[in-house]
């Protein structure tokens, strides 16, 4: 991967989970703890509670109700916020995501969180990891009403924080959201070599891949 032109980058947009926090809490509580907790709470078995979850998240992935803690409440009468609490200590940081929110940001980068969680799961992580300092703001996709992968997402952005996006960086753990960036403009892309740390590393296809942070700050 070629060095980031920093001198062309004004605006550095990034996704929290799995670009910053280790995709493995989501990853954990989706694909096992959930499902378990499903069984145990409407009393079937943990091979049922997948029947019936799967086609729901097929259903729904890419969409704002996918990420929507209200929506998957209703949908599995599932006190979700709880359950999302019950395994909060897998909330974390990648090591090397730190020095980089310092560098960019005491470089005079304007940084901008911008997420498909639900504001209850932001304000849940922001809970167990201090990310608010580093960022002018932090969105969620909910504010507006479209998810990121949405076209409708990145007008709203625009209108709202005012960036250019031929001088943006965006990092997003989601070759749809990338793509979806890429066609609003946004001049720099990156995706992540391995978004969960237990899991194995990812083809990111068409999209350059970072795997540490920190080598993205040569010429910064």
């Amino acid at each position: 991967m070629a060095l980031l032109p920093w001198s062309e980058i004004d605006t550095v947009l990034l996704d929290m989970d799995g670009t910053l926090l280790d995709l493995h809490y989501d990853n954990q509580f989706w694909m096992q703890h959930l499902p378990q907790r499903y069984a145990e709470l409407h009393g079937v078995s943990r091979a049922m509670a997948e029947l019936e979850l799967q086609p729901l998240f097929e259903r729904n992935a890419g969409t704002l109700n996918w990420y929507c803690l209200d929506f998957w409440s209703r949908e599995l009468r599932l006190p979700i916020r709880e359950l999302k609490q019950e395994l909060a200590e897998l909330i974390a940081l990648r090591p090397d995501a730190g020095p980089f929110l310092t560098a960019i940001r005491d470089a005079g980068k304007r940084v901008v969180l911008i997420t498909n969680a639900h504001r209850d799961s932001l304000s849940l992580k922001l809970e167990r990891v201090e990310l608010a300092p580093y960022f002018e703001r932090l969105i969620s996709s909910h504010d507006y009403g479209f998810p990121k992968e949405s076209p409708q997402f990145w007008d709203a952005l625009h209108a709202d924080i005012g960036f250019e996006p031929s001088r943006s960086l965006f990092i997003d753990d989601t070759l749809a959201i990338l793509r979806s960036a890429r066609r609003f403009g946004v001049a720099h892309l990156l995706a992540v070599l391995q978004p969960d740390s237990k899991a194995a590393i990812r083809d990111t296809q068409e999209f350059d891949a970072v795997d540490d942070y920190r080598t993205l700050l040569d010429g910064l």
